[in-house]
């Protein structure tokens, strides 16, 4: 049997026992590696046949140096870390995971829409610092009859529409490329982006991050808003402008955020972000629970097994490969 490579470019995990377990069954022992630049990916990884990878960059250049990778696993739902193209083109197949945290991350938009509307962390503050002032959250809105907007209707915000539902919001979204047909079973109102600004009480992020979604909320966008909407954001950080999100804020343009996700990760304490009390922010934690992060681990492992075993991985990202890459279909 050939002995493969598979090397973990980078981590913040504690275990590897599913990966190890299903790499088994080919006998593969996992490198475990920290790698944080180009440099370091490719002098840990340039013979490898295959890659898992969090936030290391894998760029063009990280590619072009990979004498014979089939390849490259991402521990999540985004691939931004990854030149997909330059795989592509190098016909490394790339896989990511689509579904593992589904409950988790519609859970945790809702957790930040409700901590914002209902404002449980300012009171929270409150009261431990001696105020019992129920005042100081004036003014809270009534949740059914409102509406939240969704930036994207892919599978995790169509959990959200269901759950917002629930507690009788209206649901509306922004997302060009999801039949309308979808749309109508799940009762969300198909909108552009400026209506779903201008219509939105509660704004909630859940766009991919790429070269068409980055910076899609901005100086505009939030010009459209009304003052008492908040804007919820569980998908990365780099979708909203920033700057803009800290001008609209700081000027009152709107009532506040819920974040679990920033524009560079972690925080520095001097963003302006750190000391608001109508933002809440989180360290990009939606995607946990026990559950989902073994789930993630196993199936981004198996990704790699079905390509070292001769068959294209469930979850393929650049679909195109297939005309470079001859595997067999499961």
């Amino acid at each position: 049997m050939k002995t493969y490579k598979v090397v973990v470019t980078d981590y913040e995990y504690n275990t590897f026992e599913p990966e190890e377990k299903v790499l088994a069954q080919l006998g593969i022992q996992l490198i475990l590696t920290q790698c944080q630049t180009e440099e370091e990916v490719i002098n840990s990884c340039h013979d490898a046949d295959a890659l898992i990878n969090q936030y290391a960059p894998i760029t063009r250049n990280v590619i072009e140096n990979l004498k014979q990778c089939k390849v490259i696993s991402r521990y999540g739902v985004g691939y931004n870390t990854i030149d997909v193209d330059a795989a592509t083109e190098k016909g490394i197949i790339v896989g990511n995971v689509t579904d593992y945290c589904l409950d988790e991350v519609s859970d945790h938009a809702m957790a930040l829409l409700l901590s914002c509307a209902r404002k449980t962390v300012l009171l929270n503050n409150e009261v431990k610092s001696g105020n019992w002032d129920y005042k100081v959250s004036i003014p809270i809105f009534r949740l059914r009859g409102r509406t939240l907007g969704l930036v994207g209707l892919g599978n995790i915000p169509q959990s959200v529409a269901k759950k917002a539902q629930a507690f009788g919001l209206k649901v509306i979204a922004f997302d060009p490329f999801i039949p309308k047909e979808i749309a109508k079973q799940l009762n969300v109102e198909l909108v552009t982006l400026e209506e779903l600004c201008e219509q939105s009480d509660y704004l909630s992020v859940h766009a991919p991050l790429n070269e068409h979604t980055k910076g899609m909320i901005s100086y505009q966008q939030f010009k459209k808003m009304k003052k008492e909407a908040f804007i919820i954001n569980t998908s990365r950080g780099p979708v909203i402008e920033e700057g803009a999100l800290i001008e609209a804020l700081q000027t009152g343009r709107i009532a506040g955020a819920g974040l679990d996700v920033v524009e560079i990760e972690p925080i520095d304490k001097s963003n302006p972000l750190f000391t608001m009390d109508n933002v809440i922010l989180n360290p990009h934690v939606a995607w946990y629970s026990e559950e989902s992060e073994m789930e993630l681990k196993r199936k981004t492992a198996e990704n790699v097994l079905d390509v070292l075993k001769g068959y294209y991985p469930s979850y393929l990202v650049n679909k195109n490969v297939k005309e470079k890459v001859r595997l067999k279909d499961q």
